[in-house]
This record gives structure tokens, sequence and C-alpha cells, in this order.
């Protein structure tokens, strides 16, 4: 990652800058829980997207810094609401800010969190941006409601599955690369291309977030292997083992959904290795990989156009 952002450092460094001045308010809990979260660190993959976008079109201006934070901002308010909704315990290896401060605090802050990504909106005077990440916020709260509506349901398909990490996930790696292009005086059908490689980039991310679920270990996730089952989420590699395999791996994992369990996650995680599961799920990440990597075409050669190459790759080829 760090040879990925090197391209963009210093406004990356600008982006965390403003992120953390922006957390400033009067009332010290919100600054408290906005700071343990902001502070855990994680990838940035998404306000790196939207700086990388904006290099690789020409230029980084002080408009493209407040739109990346912007992206980081509703990011992290959806984490926040995410942990509390499925009782997560662990994020980027320590308590989630929900163990630490509570729900309603998390909950809270997560909303000053979203109206403070619109207050930095407004300062760009931007229609189209402003109408685009309305949609994009409210798509991902679709995904919430859809996502909580499936919790549980082992009938879900592989469809219902697409569409919940599309409105969920994908939709805001989209944004943050459509933004950046509308910013950088795009022209519509670049900015759509833009908007496709972000949606498949994020598309290609959560399939793999979702197989390490019964792939890796808490260290190196820095969360609860087991924790999708446990919430009940019917992922990719469920979903292939529902579809592909024998009666009894179908039973099992149908009642681990149903009673939203892991107790049995060493026969579950036998049952992914028998019917290649993860192969599976790769399989299609690397699929929506390709995708992406084609929606890069046109861009002129250089180095943020190389590191947005090697952040897709390294979205599908990742262990944590």
């Amino acid at each position: 990652m760090q040879q990925i952002r090197a391209s963009v450092a210093r406004e990356f460094d600008q982006v965390n800058h403003l992120i953390i001045q922006q957390l400033q308010s009067n009332v010290p809990l919100v600054e408290n829980v906005g700071h343990y979260i902001v502070d855990a660190g994680g990838k940035r993959m998404r306000p790196l997207l939207a700086l990388l976008t904006a290099r690789a079109l020409g230029t980084c201006s002080s408009a493209h810094i407040t739109f990346a934070a912007v992206i980081e901002f509703i990011h992290t308010a959806t984490l926040l609401h995410d942990d509390v909704v499925d009782v997560s315990q662990l994020r980027r290896g320590r308590p989630t800010a929900n163990s630490a401060f509570g729900n309603a605090s998390s909950v809270l802050v997560g909303d000053f969190l979203y109206t403070r990504a619109f207050q930095l909106m407004v300062q760009l005077d931007n229609l189209d941006i402003l109408r685009h990440m309305a949609d994009t916020t409210n798509t991902i709260a679709e995904g919430e409601v859809l996502q909580l509506a499936r919790a549980g349901n082992a009938d879900t398909t592989e469809q219902d599955y697409i569409d919940i990490i599309t409105r969920k996930t994908a939709v805001l790696f989209a944004a943050a690369c459509y933004g950046a292009a509308v910013l950088g005086g795009s022209d519509r059908a670049q900015a759509e291309r833009l908007s496709s490689f972000g949606l498949h980039l994020g598309l290609a991310f959560q399939m793999v977030d979702d197989m390490l679920d019964y792939a890796g270990d808490a260290a190196t996730m820095g969360k609860n292997v087991g924790d999708d089952l446990r919430e009940g989420k019917v992922t990719l590699p469920l979903i292939h083992i529902l579809r592909t395999g024998n009666a009894d791996e179908q039973a099992l994992v149908r009642r681990a959904i149903t009673e939203r369990s892991a107790e049995e996650m060493e026969a579950i995680s036998a049952a992914v290795e028998r019917c290649a599961a993860m192969e599976h799920t790769r399989k299609r990440a690397r699929e929506h990989h390709d995708l992406a990597v084609a929606a890069l075409a046109g861009l002129p050669p250089g180095p943020a156009l190389v590191a947005l190459q090697q952040l897709t790759r390294l979205s599908i080829e990742r262990d944590h």
C-alpha cells in the first residue's frame, strides 16, 4: 500500500490532516469516538481511489482533497453503524467503537460523520457531486437494510448477494472515482467509465473480504473469524456450498445460517475446502478485477495509472 500511495503521498497526508481537523466538535464525546475509529487506521482505499483517479486524469486539486475526506467520513460512518447492527466486538485488531463507548454513542457519532461529510460537500459547490453522493449514501443505507432483511435466510441467491454488496460496498468505490473525475473536468462518458472501474473493484474487494472470513485468522484480519456466520450473513462461499455440496454439507451450512452460529466452524471450513468454495469466490472476484482493469483503458500512462492497476490486483491477492 505504501508503494501504491507514493504518487499521491503529499495529498494523502493532506486528506488525513483534514479528517482530523473536521473531527473537531464542541462535544468531547464526538471527538473521542471519531478519533477512536479514525486513528485505528485501515487501508483508506476509498479516499486513495479518489486521489489516484484525480492524479491519473492530470491534477489533484484542493477540491479533490476535500472530496476524499468526504468519502472517508461516509465510509467511517457506515462502519460505526454496521458494528452496532452486527453486534461486532473487534475491528482492525481492537475493540469496536460500540464495545468501547456503547451503541448509542456509536450511532450518534456515525450520524455526526454523515452530516459533516455533507457539510464538506456543500463547500465543493458542485450540484452533480452533491446529487450523486446523496444517491450513493441512500443506496448504501438500502444495502444495509437489505442485508439485515436477508440475514439468516439460507435461500439467498448469488444474485441477491451481488445486489447487497453492490449497494453496501461497491457504490462508494464507484462514487470515489466518479466524483474525482467530475472535479477533474472529465466528460460524462469518462466519469461513467471510471465509476464502472470503481464498482467492479469494490465487488472484487468485497468478495475477497467475504472469502477471508473462512480462510483468514483474527490476528491477520483484525476481526474474529466466523463473524459473518454469527451475523447470519449469506456470502458467496456459503452460497456455493448450498449449490454444489452434498446433502450433509448443505444441511450443515443451512443450519449455521438460520441459527446464526459459528459453533461448527471447523466442519464448515472443511466443506468450504471440499467444495472449492474459495476457488469459486476468487474466480468471481477475478472476473470483476478484469472488468475493472478494462475500464481503465484510455487513461494516460503514468505512476497513478500503475498505482490504480496495482490497487486492483491487491484487491484479489490480499490476505486481510
